[in-house]
């Protein structure tokens, strides 16, 4: 039980980020592939990544709970969403999902446009050219773009206290365990959780460098 804030919040932090590196990539595709409505497309997108945390998790609530439409159909099969370790997985999504965005257009956006219109004239589909021509060019900033997901899902806090509630062993993850600790006034135990979100983070952001640092010498090497 004493290690189950770790396990939750791993648990909810690489489901998510699964999810979130499909749904950032599509929509970065789908965002940069738009016309007159790119701009609402990239600030809905967006929004989450610029609303408060628990402005997120009481959407969320107002969204999933019991008395909302999706809660009632779901309640008609006797599942809940609020209060549950699935809460926990959909607060991670939402709050990491702009920057998996966010990073994923970026990245497509600089592929040389030459090579899309050449892959074009050899009768690639265009769905073919995003998975074999800008995915590839892109790969190391969206891995990037993943590692930075997956860390801001690990950290995730106001919005998995609103629609998740603190259960230990269920929906406590870390972050709500420095919290509860806190307020408890045991400040041995919130310095433990404190140091193993920091470690597993500065580890996150290693590994970010590294992929950064990879992308600058494969750049580098098509220099004069």
């Amino acid at each position: 039980m004493e290690c189950s804030p770790l396990f939750i919040s791993l648990k909810a932090a690489i489901i998510a980020t699964c999810i979130t590196f499909i749904l950032g990539i599509y929509s970065a595709y789908f965002s940069i592939r738009l016309n007159k409505l790119k701009g609402l497309a990239d600030g809905l997108f967006t929004l989450p990544l610029v609303l408060p945390p628990t402005v997120v998790g009481f959407l969320l609530l107002v969204l999933l709970g019991k008395n909302s439409l999706i809660g009632k159909f779901l309640l008609s099969y006797d599942i809940s969403i609020v209060f549950s370790a699935t809460a926990t997985i959909i607060a991670s999504i939402v709050v990491s999902f702009p920057l998996m965005y966010r990073t994923a257009r970026g990245a497509l956006e600089q592929v040389d446009k030459n090579i899309i219109y050449v892959a074009r004239t050899l009768g690639l589909s265009e769905h073919e050219i995003f998975l074999k021509i800008m995915i590839p060019n892109s790969f190391n900033s969206i891995i990037a773009g993943t590692i930075l997901a997956f860390a801001r899902a690990l950290g995730e806090f106001g919005a998995t206290i609103m629609i998740a509630g603190n259960i230990p062993g269920k929906t406590q993850t870390m972050a709500v365990a420095v919290y509860s600790a806190v307020q408890a006034g045991n400040r041995e135990l919130a310095y433990k959780w404190v140091g193993i979100i920091v470690i597993i983070s500065f580890a996150s952001m290693i590994l970010l460098n590294m992929f950064e640092s990879g992308k600058v010498k494969k750049h580098g090497k098509g220099g004069f």
